[in-house]
């Protein structure tokens, strides 16, 4: 399918109406829903406990199945095959990580952010401050990949070239997401993340089932035509090494990628944050095992949304279209269905990435709220719920306001790729300090410390001075960078994910902190976290103050 039948075959107005629609749905939604919530911290940022395992697990793959998964991943696979697919394999091998070493300990020991689990036993101030500056910067590298998704896939659909245009989409986009959270917070929140999977999953089951019949469901005739759409490198779709090369240092950049997807799940603040909207330790273990299979079904349809969109589509109509890489499964939409099916795949992409920042949003300005201004600039005075609240509130304005600037700034990049870099802030700032709150006796305040603030700063470090950010040449002649800054280059860091030496680094820093530090451990504090996390016995359900 050409370029041009691709973009024009697009019916903005129908993209936009089919996209307006399920706003105006789902804010109806967030409204009704928040009218029977009641007042106070506890409903703000957990729903007051009130959703069900399956509840929580398909809104937690509402959460997870971000624009990384549907619109990134696809397009990684359409143009790097094998390699594109590991993306899926990581994201998904994370959850094993997650239900095995944290989701039930987390929901036993916490009340309603990370910094409770990790300040549990240790000095509250310092440790809920460095608890709430980890959550912030993960969930600001999330949003540059969602903010960067809605830029791509209107200049797709809309077939907007012009970055100041995509820019205006982008701030509509964060205004949006601002409004669900301002209305609905938890509660409205969780019931947007819901329909979103519902819609997702299925919108992605059609079209995997459509190109499976057109292929006679004959997975191998999928691939041989993929190889035949891409040419001299066709081939290439079909082995590891077309997006990594067999080098060394671009060996060890997959290896940095691969650490980071399987260990930062476990540390995402707004996944983690989840696992307290459900009353019991035994919710949360629910929450955890739908999650797992409705994730991996959906993985499962993003190796033939892949591969379809290379055999269908064409690698080089997709590396064409408005959005790039981004734009694999809409261009799959529309060759398939038309100007009807694109519309109604664009609105799920738009609704998955208005899910998913409206979830970060939450659990950022909750960690904000919560953590550093009940806890640490208001220490020892009684702060009202409603205070709380109205604090996290104006934090997600601000929050909003902060996405909307960052995702400008990473629009045309691959997704799936930012993702993977706040994946690796998560595993190098919270997946430390997390697991030795939970499993080391003698794990001190020093430790958490050295080890959120140390892998914080490192990975963020790595990152800004690695070729991400500048230093990567135009893919054409006369073209613009992939790195995120254009027409500079002030990198030394060789690879573009850092997790490999950032994650290491803050276990590493962890240990040191408490074999160095000073702190007295609690004894009778560690006794009781240990019984809290492994029984549920003492854990409550999250109420306000």
């Amino acid at each position: 399918m050409a370029q041009s039948s691709a973009v024009a075959g697009s019916n903005p107005v129908l993209n936009i109406t089919v996209f307006g629609i399920f706003v105006v749905f789902t804010l109806g939604v967030v409204i009704y829903v928040s009218r029977r919530a009641t007042s106070g911290a506890s409903d703000f940022y957990t729903a007051g406990g009130g959703f069900s395992g399956p509840q929580n697990g398909i809104a937690i793959s509402g959460d997870y199945l971000s624009a990384a998964s549907f619109l990134g991943i696809a397009g990684a696979i359409a143009l790097n095959g094998y390699d594109g697919f590991l993306y899926s394999i990581g994201f998904l091998v994370a959850w094993l990580v997650a239900l095995l070493l944290v989701a039930e300990l987390l929901r036993n020991t916490g009340k309603f952010t990370m910094g409770d689990v990790l300040a549990f036993r240790m000095r509250q101030r310092p440790v809920r401050a460095a608890a709430a500056s980890s959550t912030l910067a993960v969930s600001f590298f999330y949003l540059l990949a969602q903010m960067a998704g809605a830029g791509g896939l209107v200049a797709l659909l809309l077939d907007i070239q012009d970055r100041t245009q995509q820019s205006i989409v982008i701030a509509i986009v964060g205004a949006i997401m601002v409004a669900y959270v301002l209305i609905g917070g938890m509660r409205g929140t969780t019931w947007v993340q819901i329909i979103k999977a519902f819609l997702l999953i299925v919108g992605a089951a059609v079209i995997t089932l459509w190109v499976l019949v057109l292929y006679g469901f004959n997975f191998s005739a999928i691939l041989a035509e993929a190889v035949a759409r891409g040419g001299e490198a066709g081939q290439a779709l079909l082995a590891p090494g077309k997006q990594y090369g067999t080098s060394g240092l671009t060996r060890i950049d997959f290896l940095s990628l691969a650490l980071a997807l399987v260990l930062g799940t476990a540390g995402l603040p707004h996944i983690l944050m989840r696992f307290y909207t459900v009353p019991t330790a035994k919710e949360a273990r629910r929450s955890v095992v739908w999650a797992i299979w409705l994730i991996g079904l959906f993985y499962l349809f993003t190796l033939v949304l892949g591969y379809g969109a290379a055999a269908i589509v064409g690698p080089e109509t997709i590396r064409a279209a408005p959005g790039g890489a981004n734009s694999a499964a809409p261009l799959l939409a529309a060759a398939l269905g038309g100007p009807v099916l694109l519309g109604i795949i664009a609105a799920v992409a738009f609704a998955t990435i208005l899910a998913v920042v409206a979830g970060l949003t939450i659990t950022a300005s909750a960690s904000f709220a919560h953590d550093i201004y009940a806890n640490v600039i208001k220490s020892g005075q009684e702060v009202s719920g409603d205070q709380e609240v109205k604090v996290a509130r104006t934090t997600a304005v601000v929050i909003g306001l902060v996405a909307i600037v960052g995702g400008i700034l990473a629009n045309g990049q691959n997704i799936a790729f930012l993702v993977a870099l706040a994946f690796a802030v998560a595993a190098s700032a919270n997946l430390p300090t997390i697991l030795y709150s939970l499993f080391w006796k003698r794990f001190n305040t020093t430790g958490a410390l050295w080890s959120i603030y140390g892998g914080l700063s490192i990975c963020i470090l790595l990152i800004v001075f690695s070729p991400v950010v500048s230093g990567k040449p135009p893919t054409t002649p006369g073209g613009r960078s992939p790195s995120m800054i254009d027409g500079v280059d002030f990198s030394w860091f060789p690879l573009d994910n850092p997790g490999i030496v950032s994650i290491p680094l803050s276990f590493l820093l962890g240990y040191l902190g408490t074999v160095l530090g000073k702190d007295k451990v609690d004894a009778n504090k560690v006794a009781e976290m240990e019984v809290r996390s492994l029984t549920g016995v003492g854990a409550e359900k999250a109420s306000a103050h």
